[in-house]
Parts: structure tokens; C-alpha cells; sequence
């Protein structure tokens, strides 16, 4: 008997384990089993604003004149006298003297075009006198009418011809000399100068270049889409701002809209409208501080369109092929297809799609669809608040118990 139950005790106690493990099963407890709840994305938003503003259209352009000239010789002969500003950048007036042509020869045609005209006013009064005698001598023919060569009409009306003739040369003699001083058309800088002192000019050389400093003028493109933005399309008398970075700053200067040039450029498909700036070199007034518009100046342009009211202005980047992401009262997300009256490089302008308060979100919500529950950061949502407040009250109820 000793022998067979120290042979069967270790199958015995294998035995009892396996029934042990077997009660351990049937009996465990399932684990506590929760929901899982899906993690709510978490957004920035703001909240819009409807206002009345302007659709204000960019464009850029370089500033020019709007009278430029070349100053050329009218006369020939040899330069006697350059002005100190007549050099590129010099500034003149009106009527300043920049250069002088040798005008020895020109005095003289106008000593012999005074000689000649003298001349011919001494004929005239002598045929005139002759005329006179003719009348006398011609009193007492009784043949008809008395003929007009015998009261020598013919030859004062040549004489008549030649005192006009003389006179003519005269005006002319005097223009040729007057024109031997070359001076400023207008108040203005010189661009270029083409010769210089001694030099031997004929009718028809170049001089130089002057342009006028009273008004700048700046083309503007503007597709002609964008014309639809301005209050008037055939009159599009407007404000602009042009901006241009000058000794390290960015300096604006205010202009008008004049005039739309009416063609759309073959090239670039672009209608082209001309601002102008007056007194662009700060001649007649400048402030302190105060820098002039030099021509040459490329600069950035904004012009004023039309006045609309209950626009919402979003950065662009937020509105995603027509659509913007609007976070409701519940904080579900609405994927809001919204009207886009105009878009710039930054901003893009909804009409009557937006009411002031609401809220958009600034996250990107490309993964999102309408619907979806979100939270906004910085604000507590009710499950979370509830959770806080749980182990408080737990605590609240322990030491009550104690």
C-alpha cells in the first residue's frame, strides 16, 4: 500500500491543482469594462465682424512725367555759354536760360531785315505821295473812269507787298535771334544733356532732355475683371496710395485716379488707368521730414473701389474652395459655403454669408467634416467640468463619514 501511494501521490496533487485552477476560472470576475470616447479636436477660433468698407484694388507702376521734352536747336551756330543746371538732375523754372548759340550772325539778319523793312515803308509813303499827284492830274478827265495805272494803284499795292514782305523777314530775324538762348519750357529737372560748351549745334541736334516737376503720372494694371470694383468704370475718378521704400522707409503719398487709358494691352490683357501726383519734387510746398517722389520710382499702389456694406474680411488661407469652417453654439463644426465678393493677396472680402459674433475656426480643419464636435482652446466643456467636480464631492462625502 506504501509502495502505491507514494506512486500516486504526485498524480494526486497534480490532480487537485488542475481542479484548483480550473474553480479559479469559472469564478473570476470580468474586468470593469468602459466606452471608449473618441478625443474631440481642439481649435482656435475668433469671431467675425461685419463692415463697410472699401474693395480697395493693388497694382503697382513706375513714376514718370506727364510732360516730358527734348530740348533741340532751332538755329545753328557754335555753343557760347552752357548754364550750371543744365546737367542730368539740375533743377530750373520756367523761362531760366540754359544755353546760348553764338548770335553775331542772327544780329546781323535782323540789322538788314530792319534796313530792308525801312526801305520799303520810305517806297510805300513815296508811292503813296504819287498816288496823290495821279488824283490831282486825273481831276478833269472826262473820258470815264480814270484807269488805275494812271492813278498808280498797281504800283502801291506792290509797294504794300514788299513792306509786308519786310516785315516778315523782320518777325523772322527776330525769332532766329531769340531762339540762339535756349531756356526752360517749364518749371522741371534735366534728364540728359546731349552737348556742352563750344560745341557746333545744327538745326534739328539734340541738347537734352527736360521733365516737367509739376505732376507725376503712374499707369496702373488692373485686369479688367477688376474694374467692376471701382465706382465709376468710365470715369473712374478715385482715390490711390502708393507706397515706395526710400532711405530705408516706407514712404506713402496720396494721388487721384484721372483717366482710364480705354484699351486693354495686347500683351499682358491688362486695362491701364493713370494717377497723378502734383508737386512729385516738393517745389512749391514740403514739411519737414517730408521726401519727394523722384521719377524712376517703382511703387505699390492701392486704389480705392466701390463702398459695400456687411463684409466680413478673413485671412485667405481660411476659406478653402468656397467653403469656411464656422464653429456653432454647440460646438459642432459647419463646413459653410460662403460668397466671395473679392480676394487680395491677404484677405479675402464675404458678403451676406457671415453675421458678426460668429465664430471660425483658425486651425486647419481639412480632416474635419461638417458636424463633428470640436473644443475650443480655453474654454471648458461640461463632461470636464463634471469630471473636476466629481472627486471633489467624493471627498466632500469622506469626510462626512469620518
Amino acid at each position: 500500500m506504501s509502495t502505491i501511494l507514494r506512486r500516486t501521490l504526485p498524480l494526486i496533487i497534480l490532480a487537485l491543482f488542475i481542479l484548483a485552477a480550473m474553480v479559479l476560472m469559472a469564478t473570476k470576475e470580468a474586468p470593469e469594462q468602459k466606452a471608449e470616447e473618441a478625443d474631440m479636436p481642439i481649435i482656435e477660433v475668433t469671431e467675425v465682424r461685419q463692415e463697410t468698407m472699401s474693395l480697395n484694388l493693388p497694382s503697382y507702376g513706375v513714376v514718370m512725367p506727364r510732360h516730358k521734352t527734348q530740348l533741340v536747336a532751332e538755329v545753328q551756330g557754335r555753343l557760347t555759354s552752357v548754364s550750371p543746371n543744365f546737367v542730368a538732375g539740375g533743377v530750373v523754372k520756367a523761362g531760366d536760360q540754359l544755353a546760348v548759340i553764338e548770335p553775331s550772325d542772327y544780329q546781323a539778319d535782323l540789322m538788314q531785315a530792319e534796313a530792308s523793312l525801312a526801305q520799303a515803308t520810305a517806297a510805300l509813303n513815296e508811292e503813296i505821295a504819287r498816288g496823290e499827284v495821279a488824283k490831282t492830274e486825273f481831276k478833269g478827265y472826262d473820258k470815264g473812269v480814270p484807269p488805275e495805272l494812271g492813278l498808280r494803284i498797281p504800283q502801291l499795292r506792290k509797294e504794300q507787298a514788299n513792306v509786308k514782305y519786310a516785315e516778315a523777314a523782320l518777325a523772322r530775324a527776330k525769332r532766329n535771334l531769340e531762339r540762339t538762348v535756349i531756356r526752360a519750357p517749364f518749371d522741371g529737372i534735366v534728364k540728359a544733356r546731349g552737348v556742352d560748351l563750344g560745341q557746333y549745334v545744327t538745326l534739328g541736334t539734340k541738347l537734352g532732355e527736360l521733365y516737367d516737376t509739376s505732376v507725376a503720372e503712374i499707369r496702373l494694371p488692373l485686369a479688367n475683371a477688376d474694374l467692376a470694383y471701382l465706382e465709376s468704370v468710365d470715369n473712374p475718378d478715385t482715390e490711390v496710395t502708393l507706397t515706395a521704400s526710400l532711405a530705408g522707409r516706407d514712404v506713402v503719398w496720396t494721388g487721384d485716379i484721372v483717366r482710364s487709358e480705354g484699351v486693354i494691352d495686347e500683351g499682358n490683357r491688362m486695362v491701364y488707368l493713370v494717377a497723378e501726383i502734383p508737386d512729385p519734387y516738393l517745389r512749391k510746398q514740403k514739411t519737414q521730414g517730408q521726401l519727394p517722389l523722384k521719377y524712376g520710382t517703382f511703387v505699390n499702389a492701392i486704389i480705392k473701389g466701390r463702398t459695400e456694406d456687411g463684409i466680413v474680411r478673413l485671412d485667405r488661407h481660411l476659406v478653402r474652395e468656397g467653403k469656411v469652417p464656422v464653429v456653432r453654439s454647440d460646438n459642432t463644426l459647419e463646413l459653410r459655403d460662403v460668397n466671395v465678393v473679392r480676394s487680395d493677396l491677404n484677405y479675402a472680402y464675404i458678403k451676406d454669408s457671415l453675421k458678426t459674433g460668429e465664430r471660425v475656426s483658425l486651425t486647419n480643419t481639412g480632416t474635419l467634416s461638417t458636424g463633428q464636435m470640436v473644443k475650443i482652446r480655453g474654454e471648458e466643456t461640461p463632461d470636464s467640468t463634471r469630471d473636476s467636480e466629481a472627486p471633489s464631492n467624493e471627498r466632500l462625502a469622506q469626510a462626512g463619514d469620518k
